[in-house]
């Protein structure tokens, strides 16, 4: 309990003096320019207290100068209805596509990842396929999802599963692969079926493969929603992003990054959470 308190005082300390340098950092430029560096200058990367200004009014807690509104309020009703893509709307698009896309390409990334791995002749007539496919940068790929699906949600989906898939279906390959052979054998020598086997032995020891590639794909599935709403879209975050970068609200657009971090962050300890809870098993998750 005293490694984690001190952690987390540690933490907040660093926060704190990161927050305190960026907020009056800038200040200080004309007396000793050669300490600040030009990365402090508002107009790029706004300042701390302004950020959190833009945030209330994004989010419809303080529509206007000095009044608060309340969720579920009529002001706060009232502003969320006037600005469509507010910042709870958008969070939530942005999130849906992201979850979809996560599942999507997880789901078949594991099933391919499976299905080559235990089929060694497919592996091979698959390999230069996967290969050339691999090859292709994900988000050079972003610009023809939306013309072949629209600015629609469907496109933000596809574009985080074809970003997601490769990415789990190679840690599911080499799990697979990976498999004690011993294994495989004892429970042929017992009777069990191919699908048993897949079930009770390829399965479970694939798992940790699997969880070792879903803390990485679900930030890249954000990524992809993102790159997809910044291309086109008619809410998300990303759309927030464009729309603050066209008008010059630097504190609009670091609104928008606050909350994909936090969303990130959130996000990766459910899946450690998750994975605790199924690979408690092993030795590093127990006593968690």
């Amino acid at each position: 309990m005293s490694r984690r308190l001190s952690t987390l005082a540690w933490q907040i300390a660093i926060i704190t003096v990161l927050l305190a340098l960026w907020q009056w950092a800038w200040s200080l430029k004309p007396y000793a320019p050669w300490a600040v560096p030009d990365l402090f200058d508002p107009y790029f990367v706004s300042r701390p207290s302004e950020i959190f200004e833009q945030f209330l009014r994004l989010s419809c807690l303080q529509p206007k100068l000095g009044e608060w509104a309340m969720p579920g309020g009529t002001a706060f009703s009232a502003c969320t209805a006037r600005y469509e893509n507010n910042l709870w709307f958008a969070t939530f698009v942005t999130l849906r596509n992201t979850f979809f896309g996560f599942l999507t390409g997880v789901t078949s990334g594991v099933v391919l990842g499976l299905l080559l791995g235990r089929s060694p002749r497919l592996a091979e007539i698959a390999s230069p396929f996967v290969t050339a496919v691999n090859s292709i940068p994900r988000i050079a790929l972003a610009p023809i999802i939306i013309l072949a699906f629209g600015i629609g949600d469907a496109s933000k989906i596809a574009t985080s599963w074809i970003v997601v898939v490769f990415l789990v279906f190679f840690n599911t390959f080499e799990g697979a692969r990976s498999v004690d052979p011993d294994y495989v054998n004892a429970s042929r020598l017992l009777g069990a079926s191919e699908w048993q086997i897949t079930r009770t032995v390829i399965i479970p020891s694939t798992m940790a493969w699997v969880f070792a590639s879903l803390t990485p794909a679900v930030s890249f599935a954000l990524i992809g929603v993102i790159v997809g709403e910044f291309i086109g879209a008619e809410f998300g975050i990303g759309r927030l992003i464009i729309e603050s970068e066209a008008r010059g609200e630097a504190a609009g657009m670091m609104v928008a990054v606050f909350v994909l971090m936090i969303v990130g962050i959130v996000l990766s300890a459910g899946i450690q959470r998750m994975q605790g809870y199924l690979l408690r098993w092993q030795p590093r998750h127990q006593g968690r």
